[in-house]
Parts: C-alpha cells; structure tokens; sequence
C-alpha cells in the first residue's frame, strides 16, 4: 500500500480563502511585475535554498551579494527575497488564477526508512530534494513545499508562461528520470507524479509569518494523485493533459479520489 501523502494542504480549501487582489491577479498572470526578469540568471549561481520566485541563492558565494541587491530572505518570510516581496506587499494577500501543480511523492517511505534506518533515510531524501529542486527550477516551477517524503510545485504564468501545463508535465518525466525510473535497475528512490491543472487561490498567507503557497481544490486533487501514483508513474489529470497538448496514446484511467463525489480521468505516464 502506497504512503498516504504527508502535505498540508489537505485541508478543507475553501473556508479561510482571502479575496482575490487584481493586482495579484497581474502579478501572477505575468502581465506586470519583475519576478522573471533576472530568474534565467539567478538559478545558474549556487546554491539552495532559494527565493521562490526569483530563484536568487540564500546561501553559497552569491549569498552576500544577494544581500547587497536586497535579494537575501525577507525577514517575515525566508522563503521569499526582500525584493520580490516588495512587489507583493503593493497588493497584499493573492488573487484565484489558473495554473499548474505538481506533487512528486516517495512511494513506500514508511517501509523504506524502517529498513534504511534514519540517518541513511535522511540522505535518501536529502538526495532527492536536491535532485527535485534542479529539475523543477529548470523548468521555471515554484518550490512551494518539501513536506516529509513530498515536494509541491506550483507552475504560474508569470513564470512558466502560458503553457505551464506542458511545463509540469516535463518536470514530472524527468523527475522520473533523474530518480532512475524507467532503466535497467531499480530506482534509486521510487516515485510517483501527480500534475493538475485549474484555477487556485495563489499568495502569502498568514500574519506575522507568512508563506507564499496555493490554495483550493486543484491543490488537494493534485495530492491525491500523487497518493494514487504507484512507483514510476505520472498522473496527470485530463485538464492538464488537454492543456498540455498529450496526444490519446496514453493509457486513461478513472479514479475515485478520497473526499471527492465525482470520478477523475487521468493519463497515466510512465517512464
């Protein structure tokens, strides 16, 4: 039995959403603002961690210099640099724009860390991280979360254009790749891909700390799909595969997700 995924944002989605900000709306959408403007640049300059929209490095030898050009964390927020959250706070809050998720979930990490042992677990998963971390910023994705055994990826139009979709997808075949799936061996780390697409609430949330994340039912079906993902698979919702532009080779899958009334068609991927 696959891992139940361990991310938060699974969680009734609609109750505690703020209103949309249309000037969010521009922000994210990539008709105004600068977070693209110098991310081609910044990703290629070690290291991780990184601000999340821009991409410029927190730490390693361009941290300092970062700090100079008030790219450093910012202070109520270390996942966002100070200049980029500067253009956020001019519309606080977000705004309800369609986009692209990802969720990449290790399969069987219960059983794997009980017969690793923690410490080689850990650097299974520190492994991991990194090699999702190149992968998804090479295709201009927002790390949203690294949750347990998960990573969140967000995909915006004013990052990933306007086929964020086609984004994911690509994203997801080589996590695959880069993890060992589809090879002659076994994986060096099992794997299992959900991508959706649709509309969801996109900005900072909370007060005195805040984060900047995706909120709403694309999110939670997005989780779900990942859970349902056996090893070496990549599902991907019939929304995002038409916005993808898949062709009808790839298997179709109907699923009956957790907590929702209606089946899901998928395509289903693999490696």
């Amino acid at each position: 039995m696959a891992d139940e995924p361990t991310s938060d944002h699974q969680t009734e989605p609609d109750a505690a959403i703020p209103p949309s900000n249309p000037l969010w709306r521009e922000i994210l959408e990539g008709r105004t603002g600068e977070f693209a403007s110098g991310r081609g640049f910044f990703r290629h300059i070690p290291s991780n961690p990184r601000c999340k929209l821009c991409s410029s490095p927190f730490a390693g030898p361009g941290a300092p210099l970062m700090r100079l050009i008030d790219r450093g964390p910012w202070a109520k927020s270390p996942t966002i640099c100070g200049y980029c959250f500067k253009q956020l706070e001019k519309g606080r809050g977000g705004a309800e724009i369609e986009l692209s998720l990802l969720f990449a979930d290790v399969r069987g990490s219960t059983g794997l860390a009980e017969s690793m042992g923690a410490e080689s677990f850990r650097r299974l998963l520190d492994r991991f991280y990194h090699r999702a971390t190149d992968v998804l910023l090479a295709h201009d994705a927002i790390l949203d979360k690294f949750v347990g055994d998960e990573v969140v990826a967000l995909f915006i139009p004013a990052l990933a254009g306007a086929d964020h979709a086609r984004r994911a997808v690509e994203a997801a075949r080589d996590l695959l790749k880069v993890t060992g799936h589809g090879g002659a061996e076994d994986p060096w780390v099992p794997l299992g891909v959900g991508v959706h697409s649709g509309q969801a609430y996109v900005g900072t949330i909370g007060d005195s700390v805040t984060d900047f994340t995706a909120l709403g039912d694309t999110v939670n079906v997005t989780a779900r799909l990942a859970s349902a993902a056996v090893a070496g698979e990549i599902l991907v919702s019939v929304d995002a595969a038409e916005r993808a532009g898949l062709d009808d080779s790839a298997e179709t899958r109907t699923l009956n997700l957790r907590g929702r009334i209606q089946p899901l068609d998928v395509r289903v991927l693999r490696a």
